[in-house]
């Protein structure tokens, strides 16, 4: 592989270890490398997930970040923290606000909420090279917040990740390079699983093909990829080649809206007559946020998943002629969905709700059968009440019934409390 015609940049993966884990410590005055915390989503619920566990519970008790409350051990040491998503954010924020203070906002990108890359062409001369900043930012990580974080440094953004993710979290350092020229040496021997953007469907297909690392993977030939996968198997070649033509510097806070959706695991298995509120709760919630940017959609999409104990579900969509963010007009296309693709007895354990084919909200446009023009206003002023005085000043009853989600889904942030 010829690398001379590809760009060359300073590209650092920062991700924070245990992030959750540390702030809960810090916020304790516990060290976060010797204390036994474990992070626990919802400690009223013997089943929640633990969302973060210090290093030294992984290592002691082998305790990971997907096992349940109850398989955690009866330790007297150990300080059980219920999840406030709400630090978290803040501390991740302060995070990116520190990175400024190194390179332009147009060289961050955030990835996560505990992970990030940061671009840094140039700093050479005020710096050093871009080990000596990984080292520098460390060092004030830690100093300003207690935590604890590891680098990954490459020529694009690829290498910096999955070289972060496979060498630098086992280096004494918690530091590691990885250039065009070292792929083969310290990538291509890995096993694919390990590899980011490599999940656990396209490693079995691979593995079915007889590619097990990325070596193999570097050596398939192209065409072969591509026929199979298309885009995606044209990109698995050149990123095994180390090769990555995202841009590393942009407005990377600035995305495209495709669509606005709203989807919820629920607490228990919803009877048929329940989930009616409940989709109308996400309705709400999704073209609120569509009104808010004064979006509207064509098509809305329902899914359903039954219970663990029969299993399945739908996912459909229905489109119509005249773009809409009305709530009443999307729920009532969630009726015709659900009534037409239900199966009649099934409980209901998920459910989501998504407007897409978006276009620029325009005029209302009239019609003989229904009056718009009222619905539009209504919707308005119901979002006028939320902005100002919080997003439950003003629900809907349904919302209060057992089938509602609002009032207990407005104390939450990404599914956990705040």
């Amino acid at each position: 592989m010829d690398y001379s015609i590809y760009p060359r940049n300073d590209v650092l993966c920062i991700d924070m270890r245990s992030f959750y884990a540390s702030i809960e410590c810090v916020k304790r005055g516990l060290d976060p490398k010797t204390a036994l915390l474990a992070v626990v989503g919802d400690t009223n619920r013997r089943g929640s997930i633990v969302l973060a566990a210090s290093p030294f519970l992984k290592k002691k008790h082998g305790i990971s970040n997907v096992s349940r409350f109850f398989e955690l051990p009866e330790d007297p040491e150990l300080v059980i923290a219920p999840a406030h998503m709400g630090d978290y954010l803040a501390v991740s924020v302060e995070i990116t606000k520190m990175m400024k203070n190194f390179v332009p906002k147009e060289a961050i990108h955030v990835y996560s909420v505990d992970e990030l890359w940061v671009t840094v062409n140039g700093l050479r001369k005020l710096y050093g090279s871009p080990y000596e900043i990984a080292k520098l930012i460390q060092s004030r990580i830690r100093e300003q917040f207690g935590i604890e974080c590891v680098v990954g440094i490459g020529d694009n953004k690829f290498l910096a990740k999955v070289v972060m993710d496979i060498h630098a979290k086992k280096a004494s350092d918690g530091i590691a390079e990885c250039r065009y020229e070292d792929v083969e040496e310290l990538l291509w021997p890995r096993d694919i699983h390990e590899i980011w953007g490599i999940g656990s469907r396209m490693t079995s297909n691979l593995n079915r093909m007889g590619i097990v690392t990325l070596g193999q993977l570097a050596q398939h030939p192209l065409k072969y990829l591509k026929k199979n996968y298309g885009i995606m198997g044209e990109q698995l070649y050149w990123h095994a080649w180390g090769i990555d033509l995202s841009p590393v510097c942009g407005d990377f806070g600035k995305t495209e809206q495709k669509s606005y959706g709203h989807g919820i695991t629920l607490l228990r298995d919803y009877q048929k007559e329940e989930i009616f509120a409940c989709l109308l709760d996400l309705c709400e919630e999704a073209c609120r946020r569509a009104r808010h940017d004064g979006k509207e959609g064509r098509t809305v999409h329902l899914g359903i998943g039954y219970s663990t104990e029969t299993g399945g579900g739908f996912s459909r969509s229905l489109s119509v002629q005249m773009p809409t963010n009305s709530t009443m007009e999307v729920y009532h296309m969630c009726l015709r969905l659900f009534n037409r693709f239900y199966d009649g007895s099934s409980k209901i354990r998920r459910a989501s709700v998504a407007l897409t084919n978006l276009g620029e909200e325009t005029d209302v446009q009239l019609s003989l059968f229904e009056d718009r023009s009222k619905e539009k206003e209504i919707g308005a002023v119901m979002d006028t009440i939320r902005d100002r005085y919080g997003s439950t000043a003003l629900l809907r009853a349904s919302s209060y019934t057992s089938g509602g989600i609002i009032p207990e889904r407005s104390q939450k942030i990404g599914g956990h409390y705040a």
